[in-house]
């Protein structure tokens, strides 16, 4: 038996350019969100969730727009958050980013994330596919925990707004990544994150 787990990050945020913490889907991050929910309409979805915080609200309510038969649950689990705080063997390179985060930051969300790991990257007693909206840092922590790799490593895997992560959670082999921040469903000009000049 299989769990498949979809993992969407929110579309484009109002106002992150400066700096705002959160806040509403500009008019492309809207379009972005309903493009990577076009994209999955067929998808037979046996739960969906999303973080509380308003820029995947305002995606998960795109998704509900377009799948009326569709209700995504706002999770705590799904909240932004740094899954781990640097070890002894992080590299030096990450120590400016890990400046004026506080520990009880990190605590937080390495607890969040223990709570997330343990809701979704278990076996399913059945087949199920469910969707998460929810933030990069999130889906890298994901991913990370998929590959087995160095509790840092979510860091450096990055996910474009709207790009689309499928994992395979399976009953006695290890969970396997079945793509990675796709991005197959948005064109050229609704795509974040990547070069200015796009020669694809």
């Amino acid at each position: 038996m299989s769990r498949y787990l979809y993992l969407v990050r929110h579309g484009e945020q109002s106002g992150a350019d400066q700096g705002v913490p959160d806040g509403p889907l500009s008019e492309r991050g809207l379009a972005q969100a309903a493009a990577v929910a076009d994209r999955l309409a067929g998808v037979p979805f046996d739960g969906a969730w999303c973080s509380p915080m308003q820029r995947a609200l305002d995606t998960a309510a795109v998704f509900m727009e377009r799948r009326p038969d569709l209700v995504v649950e706002p999770s705590m689990l799904l909240m932004d958050c740094f899954p781990s705080g640097p070890g002894p063997d992080t590299p030096e390179a990450f120590d400016a980013f890990f400046h004026g985060i506080t520990p009880e930051e990190i605590a937080a969300g390495e607890a969040q994330m223990a709570d997330a790991r343990a809701e979704w990257i278990r076996p399913a007693l059945d087949d199920r596919h469910e969707l998460l909206i929810t933030h990069n840092f999130v889906i890298g922590e994901f991913v990370r925990e998929t590959f087995g790799a160095a509790a840092w490593r979510w860091l450096g895997l990055n996910q474009a707004n709207a790009g689309l992560t499928i994992i395979r959670v399976r009953s006695r082999k290890p969970p396997v990544l079945i793509c990675h921040n796709d991005l197959g469903h948005l064109p050229p000009a609704l795509r974040t994150g990547m070069p200015v000049e796009q020669p694809y």
